[in-house]
């Protein structure tokens, strides 16, 4: 369960614009010590601590528990959750650290246990995970229609009970998967139960390599940069994303 204090939506920002210096530093093993020690002691319950870095603002630290940031003092006296924002080049540093630390690389991927929608000339690359009970996914399916010059990679990823793991093999062991696929969530229809022994254990790797990866929500989509986005992003947004990835 994530602690309460990395579930707060405050937003805060920070300049190092005014710095004289405004680097990465590595912190001392006494200042790393302190932090780690003061935290935990202080906030019963919280995360495993992964990582204690120097950000480029003065006198603070960025704590890393996983893929969740705060930010805290050298003395691990005092946190602070939010983005921090470069003034001077308007970047977001916590949402650049949070893509490096989600990134998948896309020629990771088991390509094998997925099938791929082609629309257009199919240049542009995406891999998504869903679950075929997932509202938001079919919300998304609908959306994606409007995606043109696309290879959609679909990893069927069943997490959402038993009665998703039995739809997603009717779709895998379909003879034409990608057809199932949209009868099922863009068109509404029963996607036959399959005839004869079928091998659809991709969908439990497909689950596991979920797992390994934090892929926690469906849809989960991976461009070919890496660049990993929750959520039904709307086909505007995809078309955004894809071009940027290239």
């Amino acid at each position: 369960m994530t602690h309460p204090l990395l579930r707060t939506g405050r937003l805060l920002a920070f300049t190092c614009g005014w710095l004289l210096a405004c680097g990465l530093h590595a912190q001392t093993p006494q200042q790393e010590a302190a932090i780690r020690k003061n935290l935990s002691e202080r906030l019963p319950g919280i995360p495993k601590i992964d990582e204690i870095a120097r950000t480029p603002m003065a006198g603070m630290f960025e704590v890393r528990m996983g893929q969740d940031l705060i930010y805290t003092d050298g003395e691990g006296s005092f946190i602070l959750q939010g983005q921090m924002i470069d003034t001077r080049t308007r970047k977001n540093l916590t949402e650049e650290r949070l893509d490096k630390l989600t990134a998948i690389a896309f020629d990771s991927l088991p390509l094998e246990d997925a099938f791929a929608i082609v629309r257009g000339n199919g240049k542009r690359k995406l891999a998504v995970f869903e679950d075929p009970n997932c509202g938001y996914c079919k919300r998304f399916e609908r959306d994606m229609l409007k995606v043109n010059d696309v290879t959609v990679y679909l990893f069927l990823m069943p997490i959402l009970g038993p009665d998703s793991t039995e739809k997603s093999r009717h779709i895998w062991c379909a003879k034409d998967r990608a057809k199932a696929w949209t009868d099922m969530m863009v068109n509404d229809k029963t996607v036959p139960r399959p005839m004869g022994a079928c091998d659809s254990a991709a969908l439990t790797r497909n689950v596991e390599f979920g797992r390994k990866n934090r892929i926690t929500g469906t849809p989960t989509l991976i461009f070919s940069n890496g660049k990993r986005v929750p959520g039904a992003v709307a086909a505007a947004e995809v078309d955004k994303l894809l071009a940027e990835a290239r």
